[in-house]
């Protein structure tokens, strides 16, 4: 679609301590407002500096869909990035992931889009059919279905705006894609396509049937040349692809380079253009052996068609977010589980570099950087200068912090409190002005996200808003949130966030809704969040104070801490909470008559456990959540570290699977409890909400299902699932907990 103009950002938002609360008039934030938040999974500054694109995501009611668009900051000439124009790139809904071309003259982006609907030249015609013609309309039927269902595809657009287009084609998504550092080319990974013949044979041998593992086949690296699709493009025109093409299963023109059995999760280009690194992962989409997550290298100046990939990492980690550094030799990665150095376990994410330069050695030199840094590594960027700058979290606030190199001191950057998120900048150095401008998303308690740009990571302080999606939440009374500190029961240091209702900052006696954060590798601090997951605002909104514990596990607050929780994954980080509670109410600060419980994913395994051993909580809301261990081991994505967190496999150690399971203390729940879960949810099986709800129901509690079809563990297919879910519980905790709702 043609870009349009929307806006012209001309001064900065203005900044404000979360601890100090003006005279205001504004008016509360409503429950269909707090849906209406935009929420930024992309940044990127282009080569040159002087524009950023885009990527956002926002709730469209009527469609039933999250709408992912790109937008386009281009800088005013005269102002420089001072001032600038914001415009809507596409307009599809389905866009996501950009990559500026290095000449900067394209930007390249997957994009799930429908085909074109066909109107079925069999209906209405009034003629009763044969059975013969019935089955073949029946068949015919089923390969339009397969047609146009939402194939993730590779699609070109300029920034200079006109029409996106598809530059790949077939029945299979593309995974990954990353441009050659000349930007004449797109390398693309997909499933090893299947011939017309192929795919029939085998709808003819197995119908409907699925072969969980037999049916598994891995991608394809493949080449495609610029100059070559953008010819087909113009041949083409406004008409679709010919039939002929989608029967085939390669894009036209793409050369394969490499092979792997494996699904290709990232690709990235060195920037001198003669290596291919990528990172795996299973093809079945579930994680169960660490050996099927591992960096690889591919040669793209060999003589022979196709490269066999050379394996780079041999370890017990799970690797992602790969960039080149500008020496051509290292590459970086971050591990957000497992380990490179031992036997797999679950420290907080960090960032390591692999030195690529001796493809023969079997052993590569690997080291870490911001080893000496005390908390986690959320995000990074590469700088033109061959520093990094690290979003890093440390207890309740996520700060930009920068390295030379792995062994050089690390360097704080001063900036506005809150939480600084996936920061980019300019690849390549252009001029000395341009060298270290960056941009990201920042946010804080009572400053919703947007994009920002600064001129540096040393001018934070002066960094400059290009986004006012989320503008309308600054015109509404939110709530106030301060950290809270308590001693658990062994005497370890234990720190959360507590969120009042407007207007009761710092009140007492309140009553208390502990809300408690998935993961466990996360935590709860000074940012801003307004969806399904993160309800928070509206909670207190409705008159509730919101505790929200970084219970042991949790990162910000060193390994040993993130550590702690095993091999009791829920009743140590259970006693954390438990002990916080005591504090609030110790402190006169919670109503000990007037307590409720709740969370998601992990945080429901956490509520799950904690309704087994108080009665104290008068409401419970609780989401995609294990009742028991065995079982969502065989069917959870990410299997291995269940067994870490447990110190075993189930047979290996079934007394701890036992005890760290609600189900065989779920007798003890006197808690009324509303329990969601999606239909299709292969991270948490909906089976374990259905057999709390089964033991709910035998009990005589009062208990509330909710199931979501079609959704997975993210519930990002339907934004009314989310808003439906969030609507209950609130409910549910006004009708059990006591505390009236205000929207």
């Amino acid at each position: 679609m043609r870009p349009s103009t929307l806006l012209t950002i001309l001064a900065p938002l203005i900044s404000v301590s979360i601890f100090v609360h003006a005279q205001t008039t504004k008016p509360k934030l409503t429950f269909d407002e707090f849906f209406n938040s935009v929420s930024f999974n992309t940044v990127k500054v282009s080569p040159d500096g002087d524009s950023v694109v885009i990527a956002t995501e926002k709730a469209d009611w009527e469609q039933q869909i999250f709408r992912k668009e790109l937008w386009l900051y281009r800088a005013l000439s005269a102002g420089g990035l001072a001032s600038g124009n914001l415009t809507q790139l596409t307009q599809s809904g389905h866009d996501r992931s950009p990559q500026w071309s290095p000449d900067g003259h394209w930007i390249a982006f997957l994009s799930g889009r429908k085909a074109a609907d066909t109107k079925d030249p069999d209906a209405g015609d009034g003629k009763k059919k044969t059975d013969a013609e019935n089955q073949a309309k029946d068949a015919k039927d089923e390969d339009a279905k397969d047609k146009d269902k939402d194939v993730t595809q590779l699609f070109l657009i300029s920034p200079s705006g006109g029409e996106a287009f598809a530059i790949t084609s077939g029945e299979d998504e593309v995974h990954a894609f990353a441009w050659s550092a000349d930007s004449k080319a797109i390398y693309f990974a997909t499933r090893q396509p299947w011939t017309k013949q192929q795919n029939d044979d085998h709808k003819k041998e197995w119908k409907d049937v699925i072969r969980y593992r037999g049916d598994e086949r891995g991608d394809g690296i493949f080449r495609l040349n610029l100059e070559e699709a953008l010819a087909r493009h113009a041949a083409l025109g406004s008409k679709d692809i010919p039939d002929a093409e989608k029967d085939f299963g390669a894009t036209p023109g793409a050369a394969a380079i490499a092979r792997t059995p494996l699904k290709v999760d990232q690709i990235s280009i060195s920037h001198d253009g003669q290596r291919l690194a990528f990172v795996t992962s299973s093809v079945s989409e579930r994680q169960e052996k660490v050996e099927d997550i591992e960096l690889y290298l591919v040669n793209l100046i060999s003589n022979t068609a196709e490269a066999t990939p050379i394996r780079l990492t041999r370890n017990e980690a799970i690797e992602l977010n790969l960039e080149w550094s500008l020496d051509n030799r290292h590459l970086f990665f971050q591990v957000n589980g497992g380990s490179l150095e031992r036997k797999y376990e679950d420290p907080q994410p960090r960032l390591y570099w692999v030195d690529t330069s001796d493809s023969t050695s079997e052993k590569k030199e690997v080291q870490r950087w911001f080893a000496g840094y005390p908390g986690e590594v959320v995000h990074y960027t590469p700088l033109p200068d061959g520093s990094v700058l690290c979003a890093c979290r440390l207890g309740t606030e996520v700060q930009f912090a920068s390295q030379a190199n792995p062994k050089a001191a690390i360097v704080k950057r001063e900036g506005w409190a809150g939480t600084y998120e996936i920061p980019s900048a300019a690849e390549q150095l252009q001029s000395q002005s341009q060298s270290s401008r960056i941009a990201f998303a920042y946010s804080a308690i009572d400053r919703p996200t947007e994009i920002y740009i600064a001129d540096g990571p040393d001018k934070l302080a002066q960094a400059r808003p290009i986004t006012a999606f989320n503008k309308l939440f600054t015109e509404r009374d939110l709530p106030q949130a301060k950290p809270y500190r308590w001693t658990s029961d062994d005497g370890t240091p234990i720190e959360g966030m507590l969120m009042y209702p407007p207007g009761k900052f710092e009140a007492k006696n309140l009553p208390t809704f502990v809300f408690i954060h998935g993961g466990p590798q996360d935590a709860d601090g000074n940012h801003f969040e307004a969806d399904w997951y993160q309800w928070d605002r509206l909670a207190a909104t409705a008159g509730w104070l919101v505790f929200e514990p970084n219970y042991r596990g949790s990162t910000g607050y060193g390994d040993k801490f993130a550590l702690q929780i095993v091999p009791e994954i829920v009743s140590r980080p259970g006693k954390d909470i438990l002990t916080g509670v005591d504090a609030l109410v110790k402190d006169g600060i919670a109503d000990a008559n007037q307590l409720a419980v709740g969370g998601y994913s992990y945080g429901g395994y956490m509520t799950n456990w904690l309704i087994t051993q108080t009665t104290r909580f008068k409401a419970a809301v609780t989401g995609a959540g294990a009742v028991e261990h065995v079982a969502n081991w065989g069917n959870d994505d990410t299997t291995f570290d269940d067994a870490y967190f447990l110190g075993g496999l189930p047979w290996e150690t079934p007394d701890r699977y036992r005890s760290e399971g609600a189900i065989y203390q779920i007798n003890k729940v006197r808690t009324p409890t509303h329990m969601v879960a999606g239909a299709d949810d292969i991270r948490v099986a909906v089976l374990e909400d259905y057999l709390l709800d089964r033991a709910l129901h035998e009990l005589n509690v009062p208990s509330d299902l909710l199931i979501f079809p079609g959704e997975g563990h993210s519930l990002d297919k339907n934004p009314w699932h989310g808003k439906i879910k969030v609507r209950e519980e609130l409910k549910w905790l006004e009708k059990y907990g006591g505390v009236p709702g205000t929207n």
